[in-house]
């Protein structure tokens, strides 16, 4: 029982019934494949609701008590666990809703709760009301279903064109129901519902709430009657009912009654058309293998007894409540009975079928057409459904075919009456009262069921049978396929009534037939015909029998009287001094005359508002001249009524143009208004006159509405620029005037007798308005005031009327304030939910302001525009600022909120809520608007709350909620459909552009975001959550989510694809703006799972919507990215790790989960791996999605034209390009199309009139192509669009997720896959190119990223000693584990063969691009260039023991992974020829700079790889290298131009470097040096200038720069940027160039002495920092190689000349200053210039130290270098030697303390230093080997193990890689960033024990040199013949060898004293200081390091030597 008593919480009387009448709908309606099965499931579960039809669950003791305690005991709800407690007060009320429904006391409970739940959609509702709505929304639901599934059964009638598996169901369904007396049971409900009674019980309860709840809750009662109703209707059509039925349905018409108006009610109509389905019998007439089977299913003939019960019951004569609905069910019967007789065998029925004469009396006898026009035909339903117009047509056209003696007998009758009512005229008696009018009704019925046409039936085709047939094709009648065929005889029998007729027509019924022609004219094909038959009639073989007067129903015959009553009142036209238009009784027009004279106008009036032929016809027979004569009638003194039908029927002349243009001269001319005013006459004449004086006086207005309707159809055809030239002013402006002023300005204070009228009036007039204003373009001319010459003065011209129409619409006029004010009028009255007279009209009328205040909305800026360009003193102000107006009847500014409000009556009155949602979306363009907007729509609570739910309410209307049946549906529901889906568009794009104005703007209120507080700190909750109400969010998310929970897919983005695409847009903006963003994603994320949900949906395929489809996936994809990095920001793991998994899996995932992923997402690859099985590999969606981009694209066909010219109309459509609200450039076709109408307008001459249809057909062609080109432009526009985004995904899953969420195998895998495809995809010839460059971008991001998975796992087995487990599973489904020890073969997880295939493809895009598009060649240069990467080795730790292999074994070891990549590469890229070498080559010599950057880093890259030398060989061969080289000297000037201490752009700098960078890297090579030197490179160096600005330094700019970093380097950094790839290119060439290594180093020299200037400054050194140490470093290098002797030789001087001694003296001053600096750099002041250094720089503190310090040793090694080659080169014996050095040691021994001045150098460099710098050097170096040695040994120690450092040590050796951010980035990155830091260092050290070996060995050497020379050679000064000795030697020196005399001068007059005291004294402290603890320093140098690095046993050897030279005694 428990169980029974729980709490449905969707309530059992609602949700169940809602859910069956969306299945039945999207099964029958929308044809969804899957929901037939659905369909089953669900009729079987509920058809106990379908049998027992409405009936409630009963009251119930056990539920009363249960409810009772609720508020204690709680109540179980189904599917909750637990119990809930009710409240007090909803006990009450549930008590109360079960008293008043009579319903269950829980099904009470369940109303209000699912109330609760559903209040948000009924804002202002309690849930009690809701749950009114609610129990009455169930009911229509099960009545909907019952009657759509009815419709669907199999039957007579029609076809839903269903699957016949449907078909059987619904059918074998709705049989089970009937035989369960569903008809007894509709009956019943029909008569027991009563709308009345139903409120009164509400009422009585408290149950009714607003005007609208009111409304809602009478239309649900009154659905659902009118649906059950329906239900038996559809039934009848489709399987007549059984006699029972037959006979219940018979009693309930019995007791019906009509309406108010005479009419029957939709239900009483939709029964009274079930029971005349029932009889009818007319689809039996087909051939007779299909009758027996129709007979059969008729129980009419099946059913025994059935004929003879109803005729029995037919004939009673006991009354019916309504007598006409008995005579049309009894005629009905009639025809039946005669139809049935006309079958054979049916003998046995003869007594019924003879009695079908009698019946048809009896109906006729009771008024039946009178009846059926005044109570069917004229019911407001009659219209709605195509089958009741059928029924009754059928029935009427039986009646005349099947009964042709009644016919007759009426005829008769007609007759007979017509002569006695003539004959009691003549007597001068009353006419009898009781004459029958039957044909009279029968002919009205006729006319008035054909009047209307809505479902474009023209059934009244049947009644014309022509006699030849027509020459149109298309004017066809209803049997007249092909000419010669027969007519069926009813046709012919109908066309004989019809003519018949008007032979000898009684005057009596002349009104009636014309009435009825009027309805069969109805059409296009009827209208035809009934002209012939006009125009027939009046012939002349007809005249001979009518006699004179001709047919009195003919053209010939109207217009003859028309003719004869103008000439007959034109005779009393008044002069203009009598009284006007006083109706005398002497002459004038019988009442009886002017309903004749009316009917035959609107007949007229039909016939050519229907046909144009005739329109044409009629205009121009020259007898009957229509259009003169009414125009003369309208002068005449007749009734205002008639002269209404006169204008109408102007009005429907007017439909055509050429008739249009000579109207208006007409009307002007006949001065229908008066335009212009003759002095002599005193009083006004025309319209205007009867407006005030007759008509308002009668309160009646025909006659205005009709002139109005003539201007309005007027304007329409054909508009006239100078009406009325010659007699006033020419221009439209009085008609104008006269409208606005006379007739709108003054409506509203007239007074009507029809309180219709007035919205009459309005509607019409502002109909004309709005045309105007549509029409009307601004044009620069009408705003120059033009004048025209009239009887001799000038006279300004009237301004066009559109002008004039803006002109009052922009300023506060009378028109705008009305406009205004019918507005707020309008909503009000529309406020109270309730029908009201001219309802109709006041929705029209409000409609034409709205858009006449849309129009001037679009049009001002223009307009303002050109008003301010020209000189007239017109003042106005922007629409949207009048409209912030104040109202001056309500005191508020509220024209925008009353605007506002109509969107509220989207339901209602879609076009109202269209227009309003269109002026707001444009004034929301406007800042300074949407904030005072926010204002007025939250000033007021109730009006805020008001407005956001007619907003909501337009976003929430589901076109497709009432399933229209779009194939049948009417034109006007689709056209209703369209326009709410407009609708939507336009608040979406409110939304759009009000989110990117500054908050508050509307779209945060909309939206429900915080507008008191900051944006950011919303919390947005579900609705009723938290008070929250129902927002535009709420709606936008609600349209996307139906459908994401199927398989198919959100249906918005199927059905709906335009407003998909922008609510996606409007998500995304409010993810992606730093406001919106955080309560946005929080929600998104929390409440609704949107991202995953839509996301696993992708791609979205709907290739008739291709561009909304890239569009919604684009949005959609920028939002996925945002989420997915702002999640890894937040390390929100779990919600990355899903989207990720979504994304890239190739695995299937279980389709659809509720999405909580949790832990099996976790052990995901691992169960993937065990139930590892290739075949069921899905693609990954990330792929999947770009798939769906197609990058081919249709293009239009160019133009082919014979009259225009194409260059003009490419240059016409150019100029008529602008961009659209999406920001593509498109051409307006409007304009367009207006500009090449106004030129083929222009042409002059018959030649261009008979061209102008093909003129107009190529202008046609024209608008087409540019239709398609606009398509193409958006189509590239969106492909470029969604592809930016999918990139965008692509990245920032690389990029910014974390990197342990997708392991490294599937890493490279995802890339290959990623780039395979898109390379594929834009390597198609078909392709477009426009999209190149977002998949360039793309495959750059792709590539970096492969390059960086491959080098990192190719590091990884290095650190971490092998593999961790995961990495033992391959995934390419080879299952073998890598090899125990060594790398892995081949590169990484993806093969070598996935490389090259990818290195191919990027050449092959490379070369598809071809001249152009080098911005994309950029992109593929920098991948290539990442490709090219991975198999460079990695930077490997040098531990000093790699060397302990010996040569054989190095040179038999197997190729490496990298080099064999290397080959592969390179074979790849040389296969590819000249061509790619001409594109790379090329770009590196011209256009964009990055591109000129990459391209020559490519070449680089290439070069260094290319063993064969292939490319350098082109460079050379091609010139393109001396290009390079001699862009040199372009680039000099612009260099210069960066030294300025504010330099412009420093683009220059960075092509220099890489320019110099590839001229390095090719003189790397000994070949390309050779052609470097060859092409002048050095020469050209020499020649730039730049490098002798050498900025000054100043030390306060200096730390004033330190102070603020800023991007841009200081001047002296730039310049060292430009000057050390110099020194870099000159050092590589002279290493390179070894072999004639003269004539470079002589080059190189002649480049260091044209910059002397700047030489010398570097090597003064004034200041010791990082950049001046690495210059001093270089210059050095250079010098060492460069500066020597010999190399003057080499150099073409003559010997005599000056420059010679200069190039001698430049050289000399190389020398000593270099010298100089070994006492800088050699010395102890080492230590403190370091302190200096850490001082100055904070930042990287540590890379710098590592640099200065090995500068410092550097620049020792490169003077101990040069010192060396001076030594050897210039001084061939040992006897001989050229001493550098002094013999003093007293350096050494000086050197303990720093000295003050550390500026100066120790000795003034034109001194020679002494030897004691060497031995300090010697010592300083051996030191510095141990320590270097110690830190090496620990380096290479941290790095074996980096897993097991401390944490701060890891911290900190991070902290030097990468300065800032290093707490955010994961344990395993620290560890790469450590290991990457300690191979630096290991590098960086193995470097500075290289060079201190290299000091010890040189200084060793030179040591030795001097020594041996000091104390073996030399002869002391006190000694005479030795010095002669000297100079002689001296003198016989080569004189050419002048370069090493230098220094023997110098040593001379440095040291002119070496004394023998010297040299004993060198000798002692030489012992003391080369002791024996350095000489096992040194030795154990040798030992540590020596043996694998250098010449083993050379420090040995010479310590052996010296040793022996000091133990020498010296005399």
């Amino acid at each position: 029982m428990a169980a029974l008593l729980a709490v449905n919480s969707a309530a059992s009387l609602w949700g169940p019934y809602k859910d069956i009448w969306q299945t039945v709908g999207s099964a029958l309606w929308r044809r969804q494949p899957d929901a037939v099965h659905r369909l089953d499931m669900i009729l079987k579960k509920h058809k106990p609701d379908f049998i027992s039809l409405f009936k409630n669950p009963p009251k119930n003791v056990q539920q009363h008590e249960k409810v009772q305690k609720a508020n204690t005991e709680g109540v179980a709800i189904q599917g909750q666990q637990g119990t809930r407690i009710l409240p007090e007060q909803l006990i009450k009320e549930a008590f109360v809703l079960s008293d008043l429904f009579d319903i269950g006391e829980l099904a009470a409970v369940e109303l209000l709760l699912a109330g609760e739940h559903q209040q948000p959609h009924f804002p202002g509702l309690t849930r009690g009301l809701v749950a009114v709505l609610l129990y009455w929304d169930g009911k229509r639901c099960i009545a909907n279903s019952l009657r759509a599934l009815i419709q669907s059964r199999r039957g007579k009638t029609w076809t839903l064109e269903l699957s016949p598996e449907m078909v059987s169901m619904t059918t074998r369904f709705t049989d089970e129901l009937m035989e369960q007396g569903l008809t007894y049971k509709v009956l019943t409900l029909v008569s027991q519902i009563d709308v009345n009674n139903e409120f009164e019980k509400l009422q009585r309860e408290r149950g009714l709430g607003s005007e609208k709840h009111r409304k809602e809750v009478s239309d649900l009662i009154k659905e659902c009657r009118q649906s059950l109703a329906e239900s038996i209707f559809a039934w009848a059509c489709q399987s007549p009912l059984g006699k029972d039925d037959t006979l219940l349905l018979i009693g309930h018409l019995e007791r019906v009654t009509v309406e108010a108006n005479g009419s029957l009610d939709g239900v009483n109509l939709a029964l009274l058309m079930a029971l005349l389905y029932c009889f009818d019998t007319s689809f039996i007439e087909p051939s007779t293998e299909e009758r027996d089977d129709m007979i059969h299913r008729l129980p009419l003939l099946t059913e025994r007894q059935y004929i003879a019960t109803i005729h029995s019951r037919l004939q009673d004569a006991q009354p019916w409540k309504l007598p006409g609905l008995r005579a049309t069910v009894r005629l009905a019967w009639a025809l039946a009975l005669r139809e049935v007789s006309q079958l054979p065998d049916v003998t046995a029925l003869a007594e019924f079928t003879e009695a079908d004469e009698a019946m048809a009396e009896l109906a006729i006898a009771d008024n039946v057409f009178l009846f059926l026009t005044e109570s069917v035909v004229a019911s407001e339903n009659f219209y709605q459904e195509e089958f009741y117009i059928r029924r009754i047509h059928h029935l009427i056209t039986g009646f005349l075919a099947l009964m042709p003696m009644k016919v007759k007998q009426l005829k008769n009758r007609a007759d007979e009456d017509a002569r006695m009512i003539h004959m009691s005229v003549q007597m001068g008696n009353e006419p009898p009262m009781s004459l029958r009018r039957d044909l009279e009704h029968l002919m009205l019925l006729i006319g008035e069921l054909y009047k209307k046409n809505p479902f474009h039936l023209e059934l009244a085709l049947e009644y014309w049978c022509p006699s030849e047939p027509l020459q149109n094709p298309t004017i066809m009648g209803s049997y007249l396929g092909v000419a010669h065929q027969r007519p069926p005889q009813r046709q012919v029998v109908l066309s004989k009534f019809v003519r018949q007729m008007s032979d000898l027509l009684p005057q009596t019924i002349y009104i009636a037939y014309l009435k009825m022609l009027q309805g069969l004219a109805s059409g296009p094909q009827c209208a035809h015909y009934c002209f012939s038959l006009l125009k027939v009639n009046g012939s002349s073989h007809v005249e001979n029998i009518q006699g004179a007067g001709g047919c009195p129903v003919s053209w010939e015959h109207f217009f003859h009287s028309l003719l004869l009553y103008h000439e007959y009142l034109r005779k009393d036209l008044p002069s203009a001094d009598s009284v006007q238009y006083r109706h005398l009784p002497s002459r004038g027009i019988t009442q009886k005359e002017q309903d004749g004279l009316i009917a035959f106008l609107q007949l007229t009036t039909t016939i050519i508002t229907w046909s144009e032929s005739a329109r044409l016809a009629l205009c121009e027979h020259p007898q009957w001249t229509p259009v003169v004569v009414i125009l003369g009638l309208l002068q005449c003194s007749i009734p205002p009524v008639l002269k209404a039908e006169l204008l109408k029927t102007l009005a429907a002349f007017g439909k055509s143009p050429e008739i249009a243009a000579s109207l208006w001269q007409s009307l002007e001319y006949t001065q229908i208004l008066q335009t212009v005013r003759v002095p002599s006459q005193r009083q006004a004449i025309g319209i205007e006159v009867e407006l005030n004086e007759i008509e308002s006086r009668c309160e009646e207005y025909p006659l205005t509405r009709a002139f109005c309707q003539l201007i309005s159809a007027l304007v329409e055809s054909s508009f006239p620029s100078n009406l009325g030239a010659g007699l006033r002013p020419p221009g439209f402006d009085p008609y104008l005037q006269f409208l606005r002023d006379s007739v709108f300005l003054r409506f509203r204070t007239r007074a009507y007798r029809r309180a219709a009228e007035k919205w009459e009036v309005a509607e019409v007039v502002l109909e004309v308005f709005y045309k105007l204003l549509r029409d009307y373009e601004p044009q620069l001319e009408d705003f120059i005031d033009q004048f025209v010459e009239l009887q001799g003065e000038e006279i300004m011209a009237y301004k066009p009327p559109g002008f004039s129409l803006m002109y009052h619409l922009l300023n506060e006029s009378p028109m705008l304030e009305l406009a205004l004010s019918l507005l707020e009028e309008g909503v009000k009255q529309l406020d109270t939910y309730a029908p009201f007279p001219g309802k109709k009209h006041l929705e029209r009328a409000v409609q034409h302001c709205l858009a006449l205040l849309n129009l001037t909305l679009q049009k001002e800026n223009l307009f303002m525009d050109l008003l301010r360009e020209s000189q007239l003193a017109l003042i106005v102000s922007p629409l949207e600022q009048l409209l912030q107006g104040i109202n001056p009847r309500t005191k508020k500014a509220d024209n925008v909120v009353n605007i506002a409000r109509y969107l509220s009556h989207g339901n209602s009155n879609p076009e109202l809520a269209f227009e309003s949602a269109k002026i707001l979306c444009c004034i929301s363009c406007n800042s300074n608007i949407q904030i005072k907007l926010v204002g007025d729509f939250t000033h007021d609570q109730s009006v805020s709350q008001k407005l956001m739910a007619g907003f909501v309410e337009c976003l929430d209307n589901e076109d497709a909620e009432d399933f229209v049946r779009v194939e049948e549906g009417s034109e006007i529901e689709k056209k209703l459909a369209a326009i709410r889906h407009e609708t939507k568009i336009h608040i979406l794009n409110l939304l759009i552009t009000s989110l990117e104005r500054n908050p508050p703007n509307l779209a945060l209120y909309l939206l429900g975001f915080e507008l008191k507080k900051p944006v950011s700190t919303t919390n947005l909750q579900d609705p009723v959550v938290l008070g929250c109400p129902r927002t535009c969010l709420h709606a936008i998310l609600n349209m996307l989510e139906k459908g994401t929970e199927g398989r198919g897919g959100p249906v918005a983005v199927r059905e709906r694809p335009q407003l998909a695409e922008l609510c996606y847009q409007v998500i995304h903006q409010l993810c992606a703006c730093s406001d919106t963003s955080g309560p946005t994603m929080r929600y998104l994320r929390t409440s609704q799972d949107f991202l995953f949900s839509h996301l696993q949906h992708l791609p979205f395929s709907n290739k008739e919507y291709e561009i909304s489809m890239l569009e919604q996936m684009s949005w959609l994809m920028k939002t996925a990215s945002i989420e997915l990095r702002v999640t890894s920001l937040n390390r929100q793991r779990s919600h990355t790790q899903r989207l990720l998994h979504l994304l890239l899996d190739d695995m299937p995932v279980k389709p659809y989960t509720d999405g909580e992923g949790g832990i099996e997402d976790e052990n995901r690859s691992v169960s993937g791996f065990l139930h590892f099985d290739t075949a069921t590999k899905v693609r990954r969606k990330i792929l999947s999605i770009l798939d769906s981009i197609d990058f081919s694209q249709e293009i239009p066909e160019p133009l082919q034209l014979d009259f225009f010219d194409r260059a003009q109309i490419e240059q016409v459509i150019a100029n008529c390009e602008h961009k659209n609200l999406r920001g593509q450039t498109v051409c307006n076709v409007k304009l367009l199309h207006r500009v090449l109408v106004a030129e083929v307008n222009a042409l002059q001459g018959m030649a261009a009139i008979g061209q102008r249809p093909l003129l107009m057909e190529e202008i046609s062609t024209i608008l087409q192509y540019v239709v398609g080109r606009n398509k193409l432009l958006q189509c590239l526009h969106a492909k470029r669009h969604a592809l930016e985004s999918w990139r965008q995904l692509v990245e920032i899953i690389l990029t910014a997720c974390p990197q342990d969420l997708i392991q490294a195998e599937d890493r490279q895998l995802i890339i290959r896959d990623i780039l395979q495809d898109v390379h594929d995809k834009i390597l198609d010839d078909e392709a477009a190119q426009e999209l190149m460059p977002v998949v360039a971008g793309a495959v750059f991001t792709l590539t970096a990223h492969l390059s960086q998975a491959v080098r990192t796992e190719q590091t990884q087995p290095l650190a971490a000693g092998g593999r961790e487990p995961r990495y033992a599973f391959a995934l390419d489904g080879c299952l073998t584990p890598p090899p125990a020890e060594g790398p892995p073969v081949g590169f990484a997880c993806i093969g070598d063969s996935s490389l090259h295939i990818i290195l191919k493809k990027l050449l092959d895009f490379t070369l598809k691009t071809g001249g152009g598009f080098q911005r994309v060649r950029t992109h593929l240069y920098g991948s290539l260039l990442y490709y090219l990467q991975i198999a460079q080795r990695p930077d490997e730790p040098d531990t000093l023991e790699a060397a302990k292999k010996s040569m054989w074994e190095r040179l038999t070891a197997p190729e490496d992974v990298f080099s064999k990549l290397q080959r592969e590469n390179i074979a790849i890229i040389e296969s590819y020829g000249a061509a790619l070498m001409e594109v790379v080559c090329r770009d590196a010599c011209d256009g964009h700079e990055i591109g000129r950057m990459l391209a020559l880093a490519l070449l680089d890259r290439i070069i260094s790889v290319d063993k064969q030398h292939q490319w350098l060989v082109y460079l050379s061969n091609s010139g393109y290298l001396k290009v390079l080289v001699d862009s040199l000297v372009e680039d000099d000037r612009t260099l210069q131009g960066l030294l300025t201490p504010q330099p412009p752009l420093l683009k220059a700098l960075y092509t220099y470097e890489s320019k110099m960078a590839f001229l390095t890297r090719v003189a790397k090579i000994q070949q390309g040096a050779f052609e470097l030197l060859r092409s002048g490179v050095i020469v050209r160096l020499a020649q730039c200038q730049v490098y002798d600005r050498r900025p000054e330094t100043d030390p306060h700019s200096v730390f004033g720069m330190r102070d603020a970093p800023m991007f841009i380097p200081t001047a002296l950094d730039r310049y060292r940027q430009i000057l050390l790839p110099a020194l870099q290119l000159c050092q590589v060439i002279l290493t390179s160039t070894m072999a004639q290594h003269m004539q470079a180093a002589g080059q190189v020299l002649q480049f260091l002495i044209s910059h002397s200037d700047a030489t010398q400054a570097i090597l003064r050194c004034p200041d010791v920092s990082a950049g001046s140490l690495q210059e001093l470093a270089l210059l050095t290098g250079v010098i060492s190689k460069a500066a020597l002797p010999g190399i003057l030789s080499e150099l073409d001087v003559d010997v005599n000349d000056g420059s010679l001694m200069e190039l001698q003296g430049h050289i000399g001053r190389f020398q000593r200053q270099c010298l100089g600096l070994l006492s800088r750099f050699g010395g102890s002041d080492r230590l403190r210039q370091f302190k200096f250094q850490d001082d100055n720089v904070e930042g990287d503190r540590v890379n710098k130290k590592d640099e200065v310090e090995l500068a410092m040793q550097q620049i020792c090694a490169n003077v101990m270098e040069y010192c060396q080659s001076l030594i050897l080169q210039s001084s061939p014996t040992l006897q001989h030697a050229v001493c550098l050095f002094t013999p003093s040691l007293s350096e050494t021994v000086n050197r303990d303390g720093p000295r003050q001045d550390s500026q100066a150098p120790v000795v003034p460099y034109w001194r020679l230093p002494g030897l004691g710098i060497i031995i300090y050097l010697l010592k300083q170096s051996a030191n510095d080997f141990f320590s270097y040695h110690e830190s090496h040994r620990r380096s290479v120690n941290k790095l074996q193990n980096v897993e097991q450092l401390p944490p701060d040590e890891i911290k900190e050796l991070c902290h030097s890689v990468m300065p800032a951010g290093v707490d955010k980035i994961s344990t395993t990155q620290k560890y790469v960033l450590a290991r990457r830091r300690l191979v630096r260092l290991i590098n960086n050290q193995a470097k500075l024990l290289s060079l201190c070996s290299f000091i010890i060995e040189t200084c060793l050497f030179i040591l030795w040199r001097h020594l041996e020379y000091y104390l073996l050679h030399c002869t002391p000064t006190d000694s005479q013949d030795s010095l002669l000795a000297y100079r002689t030697l001296f003198q016989s020196r080569r004189l050419q060898d002048s370069f090493s005399s230098e220094p023997n001068l110098d040593f001379r007059s440095g040291m002119t004293v070496v004394s023998q005291h010297d040299i004993e004294q060198l000798q002692a402290d030489a012992i003391n200081a080369f002791g024996e603890s350095l000489q096992k320093k040194l030795l154990d140098i040798e030992g540590l390091y020596s043996k694998v690095r250098s010449r083993y046993s050379f420090i040995q050897a010479l310590v052996r030597r010296i040793r022996g030279l000091l133990r020498i005694s010296r005399n």
